[in-house]
């Protein structure tokens, strides 16, 4: 491993005693590193005081530094839902949330600096791809969450910044250390994706190579009930259509033995009709899934309208008596723009 311009977290232990050995010190010294960074928290490698002054200097010399981002902006909603604007090393802004509720802490992780996806609904997607975020740059994000609620996050969704599938080898080595590093169990981690060409399969392939096992939720975005509908929001739908999709979910539980849990952002008038639900049931039933409800979240370069409370429930009411699992995800966050690009978007 490259001991120059190495940035610490999301490093194993052991990976954290072979940077001691290399730079000439016991392996015992990588494993205070490791104490030190993920059990304290510690973001600076002057402030690990128990290694030899001598040697955090030529660790800095080296620029081997922890990998913690800057907080440029930080909003608090009513709800308790804190929104953080990041900076990186190369001056690129990154956005992660906190979701509080009583008994349970979840942080909103980005994956990529912006997203190539282009999902009309989305804010992300409307200044295009930067580029993709590396393993240290996503577990800061834990960290920062860490810091601005005092207490450390329980549960982690993929569903900032980003396409996940774009990035799998930096998702996949983060839900490493979120699992073995920082105690959070794999089905305390969800991964959300729109989609995208051939894979799902390499996600779950890949997911067992490295992981042992592929036990994350996995989370698909449909946001419509028939091709039509959903090329007209999600560009990539034209080329990756919404029977391949389906097929490769169904490959992606043959492979991981996981359910599969169906997103679908209800817009006003466009996609939240009863008709709507009898042709989402029809898409979805027999699969081994589940079905999330999210009421639209505006964003200022879209017109579409937020569902009214009769439209949700009617909705819901359909799916149920069509036997889909199905519930409803509260929006959080409405009065700070918690939309995903948003915040990150008022600084570029």
């Amino acid at each position: 491993m490259e001991s120059h311009n190495l940035k610490l977290l999301g490093l194993s232990q052991s990976q954290l005693e072979n940077i001691a050995i290399q730079n000439g010190e016991s392996a015992f010294r990588g494993r205070q590193i490791y104490q030190w960074i993920y059990r304290r928290g510690i973001s600076k490698i002057d402030d690990i005081t128990v290694l030899p002054k001598k040697w955090r200097n030529s660790l800095l010399e080296k620029r081997i530094t922890v990998g913690a981002l800057k907080e440029i902006n930080r909003l608090k909603s009513e709800d308790g839902t804190i929104k953080l604007l990041l900076q990186s090393e190369d001056n690129e802004l990154i956005e992660t949330v906190g979701i509080p509720t009583r008994n349970r802490l979840t942080i909103c992780v980005s994956s990529q600096i912006g997203c190539s996806m282009g999902c009309r609904f989305c804010a992300t997607g409307k200044g295009g791809l930067q580029r993709s975020l590396k393993t240290s740059e996503i577990i800061a994000q834990f960290f920062a969450i860490k810091k601005a609620f005092k207490r450390a996050p329980s549960h982690v969704v993929f569903m900032g910044m980003g396409e996940p599938l774009l990035n799998i080898g930096q998702v996949l080595e983060s839900i490493r250390c979120f699992n073995k590093d920082l105690d959070i169990g794999q089905r305390r981690i969800t991964v959300s994706t729109v989609g995208v060409i051939n894979q799902l399969p390499k996600l779950g392939e890949l997911a067992i190579d490295c992981l042992g096992s592929a036990q994350f939720t996995l989370a698909v975005s449909l946001h419509a009930p028939n091709q039509e509908l959903r090329e007209a929001l999600i560009p990539s739908a034209k080329q990756y259509t919404l029977d391949c999709l389906l097929k490769d979910c169904r490959h992606y539980i043959h492979l991981t033995g996981r359910r599969v849990s169906f997103e679908y952002i209800l817009l006003g008038d466009l996609n939240d009709q009863v008709e709507h639900a009898e042709e989402l049931a029809n898409l979805v039933g027999g699969f081994q899934s589940h079905v999330n409800l999210i009421a639209y979240n505006p964003i200022v370069e879209e017109t579409f309208q937020r569902p009214s409370k009769n439209r949700i429930y009617k909705f819901m009411d359909r799916l149920e008596e069509r036997g889909v699992a199905v519930s409803f995800r509260k929006s959080r966050g409405l009065d700070k723009n918690a939309a995903c690009g948003q915040l990150r978007r008022l600084h570029i």
